[in-house]
């Protein structure tokens, strides 16, 4: 590592450059992973069988191996075991999941932005879960086991309320100096209400006792409660996975890019060694095609003494090897091959024109 490059064959890498690339890579596999994992899910709705909740889905199940049915689709009403629960807000609500959530939401100063940017945190929640089951067209029914293990929409907001607060003179003082205001805090109830329609997707079991069960699937799938529909919960999950397959596509796009442009300065490096190279080879045999040059132009590898008697024609960048070479177009005679190609810009030192080809120089 040199400076904020990384050096790769001899070639600087800039550090923003590599972190840009790794980061896209990342980037793209989790997107990808994702996205598979998604596009899994999707697949496994497909092949999902579709029930009915009534008589025949119990004697399918005992004529199934194992009383089970891996992944099985069904829908049917939310009733309680039971006494169901009521709302805290509006008693005459009642259902058999409920989530009381107490946010605090701020204002942030951020220095970057020059703006302020909402945050949120939670202060308190609490979840409260009653037994219920799936009731079908014939008053058959499916328990639903573990749902707070499933996901999918399940739950409706039945009370939502935020308390701003108050700011004195003070307040707004010590905010600025801060750099955070108190916003106020936001108050939700959500209930998986009675008499609501469900789907449900997991895995079907014909228990001992006779009743039917669903649960999150044994083989690792996804467990979905929700109060839309298959074909609306489908098209969220083939929605999510075009979405994750784009990102993926887009952070690979961004990778190759930064590859190319790597790649290019890479080559343009090369490119220039390349032609330094050649430049020198040429410089070497047109200096050996002079038989007068051979004797008294110095070689660039020569020892000191060698060049002692060109000391009045010194390089004036190393001052130690005679000037041996002649810039074009300007025509100055400054320095030595050896430091012309050393040089960081095709400039001549003198008066810092572009330089188009080097000569060699011959002392007569």
């Amino acid at each position: 590592m040199k400076n904020d490059c990384l050096e790769m064959d001899g070639f600087p890498v800039k550090i923003t450059e590599a972190v840009c690339l790794g980061a896209s890579l990342a980037l793209s596999s989790i997107c990808f992973y994702l996205y598979k994992k998604s596009r899994k899910t999707l697949d496994k709705l497909d092949d999902a069988p579709r029930f009915t909740i009534d008589g025949k889905l119990k004697h399918l199940l005992k004529v199934t191996p194992g009383a089970c049915l891996q992944y099985a689709v069904i829908e049917g009403v939310v009733q309680p075991v039971g006494e169901p629960m009521a709302s805290h807000f509006q008693k005459e609500i009642v259902g058999v999941l409920q989530r009381f959530m107490l946010r605090e939401h701020r204002l942030v100063w951020n220095g970057l932005s020059r703006t302020w940017t909402d945050s949120e945190r939670v202060l308190h929640q609490q979840v409260n879960a009653v037994p219920f089951v799936l009731v079908g067209s014939d008053e058959n029914t499916v328990k639903v086991l573990y749902p707070l293990q499933a996901t999918g929409v399940h739950m409706e907001i039945t009370h939502e309320k935020f308390h701003q607060v108050n700011y004195g003179l003070g307040d707004i003082v010590g905010q600025y100096l801060s750099g955070e205001k108190l916003k106020g805090q936001l108050e939700t109830e959500e209930m998986l209400k009675v008499g609501t329609t469900l789907t449900g997707i997991g895995e079907l079991i014909l228990d001992t006792d006779g009743t039917l069960n669903l649960r999150p699937p044994s083989d690792g799938s996804q467990y979905f409660l929700s109060i839309a529909d298959f074909d609306t919960l489908r098209g969220e999950q083939e929605s999510m996975a075009v979405w994750w397959k784009a990102l993926a596509i887009a952070s690979a796009l961004a990778g190759a890019a930064i590859l190319l442009w790597v790649g290019r300065q890479y080559y343009c490096r090369l490119k220039v060694r390349w032609e330094q190279e050649q430049e020198r080879r040429e410089f070497e045999r047109l200096l050996a095609e002079a038989p007068r040059a051979r004797i008294t132009a110095a070689d660039p590898e020569a020892p000191q003494d060698e060049v002692e008697e060109h000391v009045e024609n010194a390089c004036v960048i190393c001052l130690s090897r005679p000037r041996n070479c002649i810039l074009l177009d300007c025509g100055h005679v400054c320095c030595c091959h050896r430091c012309y190609q050393a040089l960081p810009q095709r400039q001549c030192p003198i008066c810092r024109q572009n330089i188009l080809r080097v000569v060699p120089l011959y002392h007569v």
